[in-house]
C-alpha cells in the first residue's frame, strides 16, 4: 500500500486546489495538494514537505480531516486529507499545471481525482463555521 498525504489549505473563506500535470495519472485532474509519504516520515512531516516542493510554501499541518482508500489492479493507495495552514509564502504552480483558490461549495464543480472528489463532497456539505 502507498500512502499519501493532502492538504486543504484555506485562506479567505477558500480551498486551494492544483490541477495535475499532462503527462501524471489523472492527467488534468484537480486536487488537494500534497504527495507521497517517504521512508522514516511522519505524514505531518511528508505534507509539509511536499507542498513546499510543489508550491514554494511552508505550512503548519492540522487536524486530519478524512482518509479514504482506493484499490484497484495497479496499486493501493491510502489518502490521508490534513487541513494545513499556510505559515510563509504565496502558492505556485511549481509541479502541478495551475493553482485555483474555490470556495467550498464550488469544489464540485472541478473535474477532480476520484479520492479527492470524496473528500471535496463532504467539504462542500460542511457548514461554512466548520472550516
Amino acid at each position: 500500500m502507498i500512502a499519501v498525504v493532502a492538504g486543504i489549505l484555506l485562506r479567505d473563506g477558500k480551498i486551494l486546489l492544483a490541477q495535475r500535470k499532462e503527462a501524471a495519472s489523472f492527467a488534468l485532474k484537480w486536487e488537494f495538494p500534497g504527495g507521497k509519504i517517504e521512508p522514516g516520515e511522519s505524514p505531518e512531516e511528508a505534507l509539509e514537505r511536499e507542498l513546499q516542493e510543489e508550491l514554494g510554501i511552508h505550512t503548519h499541518t492540522g487536524r486530519i480531516f478524512d482518509a479514504v482508500r482506493l484499490e484497484n489492479a495497479q496499486r493501493d493507495l491510502l489518502l490521508l486529507f490534513y487541513f494545513t495552514a499556510l505559515s510563509d509564502g504565496e502558492p505556485r504552480a511549481l509541479d502541478c499545471q495551475a493553482l485555483r483558490w474555490v470556495a467550498p461549495a464550488d469544489l464540485l464543480q472541478y473535474d477532480l481525482a476520484p479520492a479527492d472528489r470524496r473528500v471535496a463532497e463532504k467539504l462542500a456539505a460542511l457548514p461554512g463555521n466548520l472550516l
